[in-house]
């Protein structure tokens, strides 16, 4: 088995995730915040628009992912993974995995943050791709 660990990604925010913010806080429309969030694998970009192609079959699902709170630095509020995330071990090949997206859901749902892997893997069988704490950044400035 190749265990897979990956260079940290910086996130952007998605067109859905944009407007309910500015909704929320500037126009009083409320937003119930998931209880969960999943990170979520592509072979394509995501884009803001919520339109890449999310890896399918082999064992892959998406996986749960928790964040530290947000520490402010120079003007600008930062967060983390605060734990490991591991996806499950591939029991087929997947493909190449050169995006991930935060999601609202586990199937599903809605694309809040998305970003490009330093280095596209490709997903072997019996591999497992593992973020270690702290290489999932977001980065609101």
């Amino acid at each position: 088995m190749a265990v897979i660990t990956e260079d940290t990604v910086l996130l952007s925010k998605s067109n859905y995730w944009k407007k309910a913010c500015l909704n929320a806080a500037l126009r009083g429309q409320v937003f119930t915040p998931p209880s969960r969030i999943y990170l979520a694998l592509y072979t394509s970009n995501p884009t803001d628009a919520d339109t890449g192609q999310e890896i399918t079959g082999g064992g892959y699902r998406r996986v749960e992912v928790s964040f530290s709170d947000p520490l402010m630095s120079s003007r600008r509020a930062v967060t983390s993974n605060k734990v490991d995330v591991a996806f499950p071990v591939a029991t087929a090949d997947q493909g190449v995995a050169a995006y991930l997206g935060i999601r609202d859901s586990e199937n599903g749902g809605n694309l809040l943050y998305h970003g490009a892997l330093k280095k596209p893997r490709e997903i072997l069988e019996n591999d497992l791709l593992r973020f270690l704490i702290g290489q999932l950044v977001v980065d609101e400035g």
